[in-house]
């Protein structure tokens, strides 16, 4: 069993930076792919970023890829999403999913384990 819990959310201005972390309670953190997904008012949830457990090998939505970086500390059992240059349309809430034993996959599908979500604002 893997609980996840997402902090760093908030406003900013188009053009900054925000650093989400996602905490992990769990043994099996380090076999873990990781993915950040997010989901805009009226819109689908979407891929965002993934890391694997091992590697590791990251993978972007091609709308972050160059602005956002994920990774993670096993030992902290935490992982990150480095979001630069941001702009009004990343505005979503955000969450972290945990997938056990297996490699990161862009969907939602496969993924165990989800956080609640943190709000990220990007005003203009």
């Amino acid at each position: 069993q893997v609980q996840l819990v997402e902090s760093g959310g908030g406003l900013v201005q188009a053009g900054g930076s925000l650093r989400l972390s996602c905490a992990a309670s769990g043994r099996t953190f380090s076999r873990c792919a990781m993915g950040w997904f997010r989901q805009a008012p009226g819109k689908e949830r979407e891929f965002v970023a993934a890391i694997s457990w091992i590697g590791p090998n990251t993978y972007y939505a091609d709308s972050v890829k160059g602005r956002f970086t994920i990774s993670r500390d096993n030992a902290k059992n935490t992982v990150y999403l480095q979001m630069n240059s941001l702009k009004p349309e990343d505005t979503a809430v955000y969450y972290c999913a945990a997938k056990e034993g297996a490699p990161p996959t862009t969907t939602m599908r496969g993924y165990d384990y989800w956080g609640q979500g943190t709000q990220v604002t990007v005003s203009s």
